[in-house]
């Protein structure tokens, strides 16, 4: 009896240790960028997976850009632009719905649907990956004079040479913030310097520097506070220090009179990997100020 249960334990340790190899295998090739699904062999010792799930999961970013353009189905498989599926109409419909979490638009179809046909009906809808606002927000963990703070990162995509590179756009980080808060226009009115201070050698000059907390309410009235620069500054000082990214998503502008998020969801079943996690009808005009936030 002792022998079987030593069996018995040896044969679980040994399953263990065949999923554990399997996950570890099918990590390295999504990080070396090698479709998973085309590439895993089925049974990996006596651990099985199923295969559909894997073919469905939509695990990067460019092939969810394949996908809505419809230039990769729903199995992984690319499709050649001659063949007269790449970029079908109707096959893209179907592809598009499956782009959504649908445990979010699941409960929104009219959204979900209005947003496919828009997208559908024009052959210049697509998604390109250097065809710009499209962005990248870096939710991650920095140290900043001793404690933990969350911080966020903004980067875009710049053409480099004959390729691509991602770079930092823009930074928000909520002390950053507080230094430069918005105070109302009668109150900045009330901060400045008389058109004739220059005669008196600009002898008043001091009331800039008596709040130092709105200094910049003396500055023009097209100044923006660059946090880029400040993030850059704190960084050399050695004030903020990495720790690790938190999360990943991403924004699209990409679409005439749409804004879209990408979130990844890590879950079972077919509606899993990077998918379209917010939706909303933004007409052009009204893009303008929001995407501001998203480029340098």
């Amino acid at each position: 009896m002792r022998r079987k249960k030593i069996e018995v334990r040896s044969k679980k340790t040994e399953d263990g240790r065949q999923k554990t190899r399997f996950t570890v295998f099918l990590f390295l090739l999504l990080l070396l960028g090698v479709d998973a699904g085309s590439v895993v062999a089925q049974n990996i010792g006596n651990y099985r997976m199923d295969e559909t799930h894997l073919y469905a999961m939509t695990k990067q970013m460019g092939q969810f850009i394949r996908r809505f353009n419809y230039e990769e189905d729903q199995f992984g498989n690319q499709i050649n632009p001659k063949d007269p599926a790449y970029r079908n109409r109707k096959k893209r419909q179907q592809s598009l719905a499956i782009l959504f979490d649908q445990e979010t638009y699941g409960n929104q179809p009219d959204l979900q649907r209005f947003f496919i046909e828009d997208v559908t009906s024009d052959d210049s809808t697509f998604m390109t990956f250097l065809g710009g606002r499209w962005y990248s927000e870096v939710s991650a963990t920095f140290q900043y004079k001793g404690k933990d703070v969350s911080l966020i990162m903004i980067l875009g995509i710049e053409k480099e040479g004959l390729g691509s590179k991602w770079v930092l756009n823009n930074i928000y980080f909520s002390e950053f913030n507080k230094l430069f808060p918005k105070g109302e226009i009668t109150e900045k009115e009330k901060h400045f310097l008389h058109p004739m201070s220059h005669e008196l050698d600009f002898m008043n000059i001091y009331k800039i520097f008596k709040e130092p907390e709105i200094i910049e309410y003396y500055a023009s009235k097209n100044f923006q506070p660059d946090y880029l620069t400040l993030f850059f500054y704190e960084i050399k000082r050695g004030n903020l220090i990495f720790k690790n990214v938190d999360s990943v998503k991403f924004h699209v502008f990409q679409i005439k009179d749409w804004y879209f998020e990408v979130s990844w969801f890590n879950r079972s079943g077919n509606n899993a990997g990077w998918l379209i996690s917010n939706l909303i009808y933004l007409p052009e005009k009204d893009k303008k100020d929001l995407i501001n936030f998203y480029e340098p």
